[in-house]
């Protein structure tokens, strides 16, 4: 297997937190907002031996896509960091913040956005580990 499919891949056997996560989200993407859409269990790393249902997200195919094909990445869509960047899922904001400093290193509204997060101490710790 190739070792980018685990990093970005995680556990299999997810959708045991579907629902609860479906509740969470009020079945919208947790990064972009996007309703009436597919959504999709996102583990976000560095991985445990087991599944963490604190480590999962629920985000749209747009924003799943882009998180693992770089190169098809639309800068436009992201501008929606602005809002998640700020979420009390603490998943989502490492996810949001992530996404921000891969965009920061090509658009100026990324890197503006950055300087004026707010994370808690394990928060930071755990945007060390990620890696998208």
């Amino acid at each position: 297997m190739a070792r980018g499919y685990e990093r970005h891949h995680g556990h299999a056997g997810l959708s045991i937190y579907g629902k609860e996560l479906v509740r969470r989200c009020g079945a919208h993407c947790e990064l972009c907002d996007a309703q009436g859409t597919k959504l999709k269990i996102f583990e976000v790393p560095p991985f445990d031996s087991e599944p963490d249902v604190n480590h999962c997200i629920m985000i749209c195919e747009t924003c799943l896509d882009q998180i693992e094909h770089p190169k098809h990445m639309d800068r436009h869509h992201w501008r929606c960091l602005n809002n998640s960047m700020w979420s009390t899922v603490p998943a989502v904001k490492v996810t949001a913040v992530a996404m921000l400093k891969r965009l920061s290193r090509s658009e100026s509204w990324a890197t503006e956005l950055l300087e004026n997060r707010y994370m808690e101490p394990e928060e930071a710790e755990w945007l060390e580990e990620v890696e998208l």
